[in-house]
């Protein structure tokens, strides 16, 4: 199902026409020139804390949220009635690219309050015209009695949060799920993988930032799962070198930066959002003509440089998931307590696996040839690993401390 046809089917000339008209309009900024403005960052926001930004009256805008502050003082950022409205069709869109229509039963277990990841979503789905079910996060035994209870047909919630409740599914074919919504952290095709065998379901990704407006920025469609469809009639969306700001071509990796078309609120102008991904405009098996973005591939401020050598998280996590005797949950301990940093990473081992010191020896090898450097590692138990109600604290570096 597509929400919005009339738009997201919109051909490539009349969609980049559009763009161009909503840029004028907002910014007074022609697209081609676009390249050689300056860049908005995090930092603009923090150093405006709390509504030196806002381009309304703060009696017009009618919600605040807030990040998470983990990486500093949190950013606020507010919306208008019509933010909001934008902001529910956005994540309409998205529901309705993962296979969701009138009557599909939502079950939102994504938190609520400032972080925008429930209630965006559950007000996506209500403008689509299911049935929510908000559970938000934490009880997650009740969590998985209420998908099976309600017969929810379609999960939101964190990729990491998926697999804790998987913990607490016996039988997942007594579940109705069809699809899951997930996103607010990275995560690959090897997690894919083992949250739809621990399911049974077809699980897609969902992009978005606070800053530029929450949860459905872009999402991916259960026909095609080859990218994630940016909205690109309220997001301009480019690809630059984050060392040099240079834009760069389609299928290139780089810094994702987006320029918001239609917010009232807060509109930034070439925002970057530390993400590292791709874009393409190739046509969609889904029929949406929009450009989709890969799937983000890592922060340009979550890299870790371990004894002179760029980790990436992400990276470890394929590894590990592509061993079977392994679970799909571990943990990043990055230490320095002599002259030299230290890597150990904790893994846990998949219900009767029986472990021991040759496993041990074959991750260390496998993780070595994958990093380039010699990481400790540690297998535990199932359930050994600290399981996250939200977004997963991956990696915990005490160099700083």
């Amino acid at each position: 199902m597509i929400f919005q046809p009339e738009v997201e089917t919109l051909a490539r000339p009349e969609l980049e026409r559009l763009q161009r008209e909503r840029l004028r309009d907002r910014f007074g900024v022609e697209l081609e020139s676009l390249p050689e403005l300056p860049f908005a960052t995090k930092a603009d926001l923090r150093d405006a804390y709390p509504f030196g930004l806002l381009r309304v009256p703060l009696e017009e805008c009618v919600r605040i949220h807030a990040s998470s502050g983990t990486h500093g003082k949190a950013t606020i950022v507010a919306y208008t009635r019509n933010d909001l409205d934008l902001w529910a069709d956005c994540c309409a869109r998205a529901v309705a690219a993962a296979g969701g229509g009138p009557g599909t039963v939502v079950h939102v277990a994504y938190g609520y309050g400032l972080f925008t990841g429930g209630l965006g979503l559950h007000y996506g789905a209500e403008r689509l015209g299911c049935t929510v079910v908000p559970a938000s996060g934490g009880n997650t035994p009740r969590q998985a009695q209420l998908l099976e209870d309600l017969s929810a047909e379609i999960l939101c919630c964190t990729p990491s949060y998926a697999l804790a409740i998987a913990d607490h599914v016996s039988e997942p074919a007594r579940l109705s799920l069809r699809a899951g919504i997930f996103g607010a952290e990275p995560w690959t095709e090897g997690l894919r993988e083992s949250i739809e065998h621990a399911l049974d379901l077809v699980a897609v990704d969902i992009y978005g930032l606070s800053e530029i407006v929450g949860p459905g920025v872009s999402s991916e469609c259960v026909e095609g799962r080859a990218g994630a469809h940016v909205n690109e009639d309220h997001f301009l969306v480019e690809v630059v070198d984050p060392a040099t700001g240079d834009p760069l071509g389609d299928g290139e990796v780089g810094e994702l930066v987006f320029t918001t078309l239609t917010k009232e609120a807060l509109p930034f102008l070439r925002y970057r959002t530390g993400d590292l991904a791709s874009v393409m405009r190739e046509p969609c098996a889904c029929g949406r003509t929009f450009a989709r973005m890969s799937r983000v591939v890592g922060r340009t401020d979550d890299m870790l440089i371990i004894r002179g050598v760029n980790v990436f998280p992400s990276e470890i996590e394929r590894s590990l998931l592509a061993i079977p005797e392994l679970a799909p949950h571990y943990r990043l301990l990055v230490e320095r307590p002599g002259h030299l940093d230290e890597l150990t990473v904790e893994a846990e081992l998949r219900e009767g696996e029986p472990g021991g010191e040759r496993l041990q020896a074959f991750v260390e090898e496998r993780l070595g040839r994958a990093l380039g450097l010699t990481a400790s590692v540690r297998l535990g138990p199932p359930g050994s690993v600290p399981r996250s109600e939200g977004k997963a604290l991956r990696v915990i570096d005490t160099r700083g401390l």
